[in-house]
């Protein structure tokens, strides 16, 4: 069983950076994909970026190309993700989540989840 928790999360002003963290524990963290999820109020949940187990292929979804970093230290058990030049669209509930997919698949397979930390960007 993993247990993911996140953090980094908060209020930021438009054109701001926030760096989220999700700490996990109770498995062996390198063999896990890791992925980052946001979900804003009526919306569905949207796939935001995802890591490789070592780190060597990540995805990221078209709104936040060029914006947002995804990094992972498999030692500290910790997937991050650097969000800058945010916007108020990306405002939203962003939680991690953990499969155990062949080392790259980032759409399925979600089996362990964080609660979520809010971000919330003014304008």
């Amino acid at each position: 069983q993993v247990q993911l928790v996140e953090s980094g999360g908060g209020l930021v002003q438009a054109g701001g950076s926030l760096r989220l963290s999700c700490v996990a524990s109770g498995g062996t963290f390198s063999g896990y994909n890791m992925g980052w999820f946001r979900q804003a109020p009526g919306k569905e949940r949207e796939l935001v970026s995802a890591i490789s187990w070592s780190g060597g292929v990540t995805r990221y979804a078209d709104s936040v190309k060029g914006r947002f970093t995804v990094s992972r230290d498999n030692a500290k058990n910790t997937v991050y993700l650097q969000m800058n030049s945010l916007k108020p669209e990306d405002t939203a509930v962003y939680t991690c989540a953990a499969n155990r997919m062949p080392s790259g698949t980032f759409f399925q397979g979600y089996r362990y989840w964080g609660q979520g930390t809010q971000v919330t960007v003014s304008s």
